[in-house]
């Protein structure tokens, strides 16, 4: 097992999958793709709706937040929001010693709230890294 000081030394840059949940047990998958400088993280998340009136249309959101050591914060706010999109969803989690996992708890303020998780492959967020290096 990685010790946890060891997750400082992973960079987040990459494409996670995700899962955020309900109190009521729902569930909705997700794509995130981060991009993290130095504390700042940015990036974006689509998923498939689960509205009754646009079933299966895909979901655009973008990502704005930070990292301290193994503690991950972001606020997630989607394009073009529905009656049940509007505000943003904050979202903090804790990233495991090797750096594949953030797990936590997403808010909308005095609304919602429950709890999600991101994985992503071991040594994917070198790979990520080099893409963006090529490419610049």
């Amino acid at each position: 097992m990685t010790e946890p000081g060891r997750a400082a030394e992973r960079n987040l840059t990459g494409i996670w999958n995700g899962l955020y949940s309900y109190a009521d047990g729902r569930s909705t998958p997700f794509v995130a793709t981060l991009i993290e400088a130095g504390a700042s993280l940015t990036g974006t998340t689509h998923e498939a709706s689960t509205l009754a009136e646009n079933p299966g249309a895909t979901l655009f959101a973008s990502v704005v937040g930070s990292r301290r050591d193994s503690a991950v914060n972001f606020t997630k706010t989607y394009e073009h929001p529905g009656p049940l999109h509007r505000s943003p969803i904050i979202y903090e989690g804790a990233l495991n010693g090797d750096g594949t996992e953030i797990e936590g708890r997403w808010t909308i303020i005095k609304v919602w709230s429950g709890k999600f998780l991101m994985i992503r492959s071991p040594g994917r967020e070198i790979k990520a890294s080099r893409e963006a290096f090529v490419r610049t």
